[in-house]
């Protein structure tokens, strides 16, 4: 909302109405202005009501935050210690939330909204604002300073493999490659820390998946969005205040198996789920695609196992599963002010047998291409020439 357009008072004034309960947004600015005697233009009764949304269906103040296009993520560690990131490293923004009364009153409003509960007794909380916003809040005494909030943005927009490229994600020559690995049906994972973009790829690749084939994706929470006619989303449920009513990803996943998936697509493999993934690629499910939390391809069997430990698999038959489910590994990093694809990797077994990644391509922004040869000309031999 632009200040110099809205007096500060009018606005608290609808936001006290909004608070009684008595009035939805739309009927909380119409009282205040006229209450108030004031004529307002065109532009600030627009940017009122829509201030008043936000503190009904959004973020209140955080919400212009969320609203800009290169804003992926929003933290608050105080009433006037707020940070955004763009894509190029967190920036400091100046937004005065009030008090710390007042952020932790947001918190608990921000999770009511996603159908959770934060106080006291349940002082942290995961959930999702009605227009897909990821939240996740800590009040005190864990977060000593006061209440802490995050919110991740969900972006509607599915991203080409040329814009990638025009945007330093990937490097031009890797393109052909991308598109061979899903027309000839590679089952794909994709790895990378937080925010490096594996979503953006992996929805950048389900949009070249042929439009007569169906995608099933199994999610904790829909952000996946590509550019595709028949996507069926499939979003895991936590419990409610009961704790009754949970559904999990590996629930899910055998449910996909149900509904006639030409792929299927878990979006983050961070439990037990990743036996019932591997199980699914395994059983004639393939050119299907997973993301997982890892440094490097070449620790990915490492983030498996530990993974697929958590379901009572063994390192053999993580091993064994996994180099029948998966043909490569596509790395995500972020530095040089962007999120790019650093590395390709080929899974296959070491020479003891276990499960290994070995990465058959490395690319820098500004730096360039490196490649393994012998990993590199199997991964040709397979997908190539493009």
């Amino acid at each position: 909302m632009s200040a110099p357009l809205v007096e500060a008072s009018l606005l608290d004034d609808v936001r006290a109405r909004i608070a009684t309960g008595r009035a939805d947004a739309g009927a909380a600015v119409r009282d205040a202005v006229r209450d108030s005697g004031r004529v307002l233009g065109s532009d600030a009764l627009r940017d009122l009501d829509r201030a008043a949304r936000a503190e009904l269906t959004g973020a209140g103040p955080l919400q212009p935050l969320l609203d800009a296009a290169d804003v992926t993520d929003v933290l608050v560690n105080g009433p006037r210690d707020v940070w955004v990131e763009r894509g190029t490293g967190l920036e400091r923004v100046a937004i005065d939330l009030g008090s710390a009364a007042e952020v932790r009153a947001l918190a608990v409003r921000l999770a009511a909204l996603g159908g959770q509960r934060l106080d006291d007794a349940c002082p942290t909380v995961d959930a999702r604002l009605p227009d897909g916003t990821r939240l996740h809040a800590v009040l005190e005494p864990l977060a000593e300073t006061g209440a802490l909030i995050s919110l991740r943005v969900l972006r509607t927009h599915a991203f080409t493999l040329d814009e990638l490229v025009a945007g330093d994600a990937l490097p031009r020559q890797w393109v052909g490659l991308l598109r061979s690995l899903v027309q000839g049906r590679a089952n794909v994972l994709i790895s990378g820390g937080t925010g490096t973009g594996k979503t953006t790829l992996l929805s950048a690749l389900l949009s070249l998946v042929p439009h007569g084939e169906r995608v099933v994706t199994v999610e904790e929470a829909r952000e996946l969005r590509p550019t595709h006619p028949h996507v069926v989303h499939l979003a895991a449920r936590r419990p409610n205040v009961e704790g009754a009513g949970a559904v999990d990803l590996a629930d899910l996943v055998r449910n996909a198996l149900r509904m006639r998936p030409d792929r299927i697509v878990l979006g983050e493999c961070r439990g037990a789920e990743v036996r019932e993934v591997l199980m699914a690629m395994n059983t004639g499910h393939d050119g299907g695609f997973a993301t997982l939390h890892a440094n490097a391809v070449a620790v990915v069997p490492a983030r498996l196992e530990a993974l697929a430990g958590l379901a009572g698999m063994t390192r053999e038959a993580v091993a064994a599963q996994a180099v029948g489910a998966l043909d490569v590994v596509l790395h995500l990093r972020r530095g040089h002010g962007t999120r790019y694809l650093a590395e390709i990797g080929l899974v296959g077994r070491g020479p003891g047998g276990e499960l290994e990644v070995r990465a058959a391509a490395r690319w820098e922004p500004g730096v360039g291409c490196t490649a393994d040869p012998g990993a590199w000309d199997e991964l040709v031999g397979r997908y190539g020439p493009w």
